[in-house]
């Protein structure tokens, strides 16, 4: 673990829930996957310039990667790093197939609703995430692609998509560490291609931990040349940051 051993705070979330939270430059967000099966779909924001968001295209070609794991950033649309990717017990993250909407988990699982369901109604990730993004009056232009932690899709020979099926198991952890402050936006609702055929509620537990200071020869940094350039990025936003505080 590339942080402290005392987590700040821990939380366990629900399967079919939706969490989000501003975390400081320098903690580790942990996530680990309680049952085997878990989805955490994922967002990123600049709290103090919510413009500035998660870029899945930028994150992939930057780093000449289709599959995103342990030493890849997460970029900003504007050349900065979120966070890095310090552990991936899954060793791959999906990031190019969204989240499921109302229509498609309808099909897939049938229809509940909360007022008659309560905590066992079908949620899915497309709503879950928009209600997220109105508590900071953000709206439905402002979902972009979204990562699927603890999930992975490949292509077979034809090129098409294919979900792996129990890519992760019980007590699989991902470790992110953030590089300046992010809003965090994220559900465990089900991944759209999984093909359980009852609805999984997979709980996810959350630690946040002070991180260590990144060391020269950093894995995340040192991966590919562009994300020295990316955290070059970042010093430079922090120093003019700084600045205008002074």
């Amino acid at each position: 673990m590339m942080s402290s051993k005392t987590p700040i705070f821990t939380d366990t979330i629900p399967g079919a829930a939706h969490w989000s939270m501003v975390i400081p430059k320098g903690h580790v967000l942990q996530a680990k996957d309680l049952e085997g099966g878990a989805n955490l779909s994922m967002l990123f924001y600049n709290p103090t310039n919510l413009l500035e968001r998660y870029n899945a295209p930028d994150s992939l070609k930057g780093q000449h990667t289709f599959k995103l794991t342990a030493g890849h950033c997460l970029y900003s649309d504007m050349g900065r790093v979120f966070c890095s990717i310090v552990r991936d017990d899954t060793h791959w993250i999906d990031s190019v197939c969204g989240v499921a909407n109302k229509q498609k988990v309808a099909e897939k699982w049938g229809e509940r609703d909360y007022q008659k369901d309560r905590n066992q109604w079908k949620q899915n990730g497309y709503d879950a995430l928009l209600v997220e993004v109105a508590k900071y009056g953000l709206g439905q232009r402002d979902l972009a692609a979204n990562l699927n932690l603890f999930s992975c899709v490949k292509t077979d020979e034809d090129g098409n998509l294919q979900y792996l099926e129990d890519h992760s198991k019980a007590g699989d952890c991902i470790e992110l560490r953030f590089e300046m402050d992010t809003l965090v936006v994220l559900t465990t609702c089900p991944h759209p291609m999984n093909p359980a055929e009852d609805y999984p509620f997979k709980p996810v537990e959350l630690a946040l931990f002070e991180a260590q200071p990144v060391r020269e020869g950093d894995a995340c940094v040192t991966s590919r040349e562009e994300n020295g350039r990316g955290f070059e990025n970042n010093r430079r936003y922090h120093m003019h940051s700084a600045c205008r505080h002074q």
